[in-house]
């Protein structure tokens, strides 16, 4: 695909005249990218968010105070916020692939690093947080990878079904505390570099980079985006949608232990069920776009993300918060979805950068997100504040959504004649 216009062939015989005529999604693209995207996610995910199963017991065994569980499950969003404006950069200069091959020798070095010298202190957490952080930048690598090979309206499908690797922190919530109960939490650092090599070498194996991608740009160009207001309405979208998904899913191992007195596997079930909820619905969100319009899908997320994180702030049961929890997950994953349906139709040609700008932003989210209900908790006893806080963040979001529909319906959609 190149300057959103899908080509005919894909070897070095591409007829260079454009094709609009929609075609069958799985012949439209590459399906070996689009696997190894969705593996790669899927377990940079898994270790981008291990901290949070791990937290009550690297809490217990460091002393740490409730604001620092949440600054240590915090740290690796934040990071990974900050790295994918660098991977996306890196991206549209040396091709996705090569960056995805980068990004995994450093997250599985470290961890190697991590769990042969031990993690000893607080400080200690934040150092394996920030390399933590380089999984969670995975995602402005996958993403770009599977979305370069298929056409405007296969846009949502292909995003959410790499994207839908966020499905990774189902397994950390699943069996990151069962194994720290079985070999010790630093153990369960080494034990992650077992899949985390078999995924690379598939990868390795499948990934190809798509033909006709953008040439790199002077480095200042990369931020030529940030101009239009465009671009800082979809990251402040996915602050929320993203951010509440990932800030979640680091939180609520701690949130059901401190909050219900489960169990931490218990809690990490807890947490799984919720997660996956939210990352199962992630491809049907973009598709969903793809039917009525990402506007449409994005107005239905906010409102029920916030009545359900509103309704969570009061649940006095585990069922009752459980439910609200899954409810709130489903709605940020089907809006994951959404906001990355919208974006390759505004910056077809600089997708790579605006996938790092709103992943970036996402983070951010997420890093607010959890931090808060750890400094809420520490400041009030409860969690309450936290939660109210961000289910307000949501309704702002509903509002600017209302705010620049028409002019998006009536503009760049309408040149481009998609439904948005």
């Amino acid at each position: 695909m190149r300057d959103g216009f899908a080509y005919a062939g894909g070897g070095a015989d591409v007829d260079p005249k454009p094709v609009r005529a929609k075609s069958a999604f799985w012949s439209s693209g590459h399906t070996p990218t689009l696997i190894a995207a969705f593996l790669y996610f899927d377990l940079a995910f898994m270790v981008w968010v291990l901290l949070g199963p791990l937290a009550p017991d690297i809490a217990a065994t460091l002393q740490l105070s409730a604001a620092e569980k949440g600054l240590m499950v915090a740290t690796p969003t934040l990071a990974g916020a900050i790295l994918r404006v660098v991977n996306g950069l890196l991206v549209d200069r040396i091709g996705p692939k090569r960056s995805g091959a980068i990004s995994q020798m450093i997250v599985i070095g470290g961890l190697l690093s991590a769990w042969t010298l031990g993690v000893n202190s607080f400080g200690g957490t934040l150092v394996l947080g920030v390399i933590l952080g380089f999984a969670g930048a995975s995602f402005a690598i996958a993403l770009p990878l599977a979305s370069r090979w298929y056409p405007p309206e296969h846009q949502g499908k292909a995003m959410g079904l790499a994207g839908m690797g966020n499905s990774g922190t189902v397994f950390a919530a699943l069996f990151a505390p069962t194994l720290a109960k079985m070999f010790g939490w630093n153990a369960v650092l080494g034990l992650a570099c077992t899949p985390l090599s078999i995924v690379f070498v598939a990868y390795m194996l499948l990934a190809k980079d798509a033909p006709g991608a953008p040439a790199p740009k002077r480095l200042v160009a990369y931020f030529e985006p940030l101009k239009r207001a465009d671009a800082w309405w979809f990251m402040a979208f996915y602050a929320v949608t993203f951010g509440g998904f990932v800030g979640l899913a680091a939180s609520l191992t701690i949130y059901f232990t401190d909050r219900f007195g489960l169990s931490t596997i218990t809690a990490g079930y807890c947490t799984a069920g919720c997660v996956f909820a939210g990352s199962l619905v992630r491809p049907m969100g973009g598709a969903l776009a793809d039917a009525i319009g990402g506007v449409k899908t994005l107005g239905a997320v906010f409102i029920v993300a916030a009545f359900a994180l509103a309704g969570v702030s009061g649940a006095a049961t585990v069922s009752s918060a459980l439910a609200l929890f899954v409810l709130a997950m489903l709605a940020l994953g089907a809006g994951n979805g959404a906001v990355f349906q919208l974006v390759p139709q505004r910056f077809s040609s600089e997708i790579g950068v605006m996938t790092g700008l709103v992943g970036m932003a996402g983070g951010v989210g997420g890093f607010y997100l959890a931090s808060s209900l750890g400094i809420a908790k520490q400041l009030t006893g409860s969690y309450q504040a936290g939660f109210l806080i961000f289910a307000g963040l949501a309704l702002v979001a509903f509002a600017g959504l209302a705010l620049v529909k028409t002019r998006w319906r009536n503009s760049w959609a309408a040149a481009e004649g998609v439904r948005i």
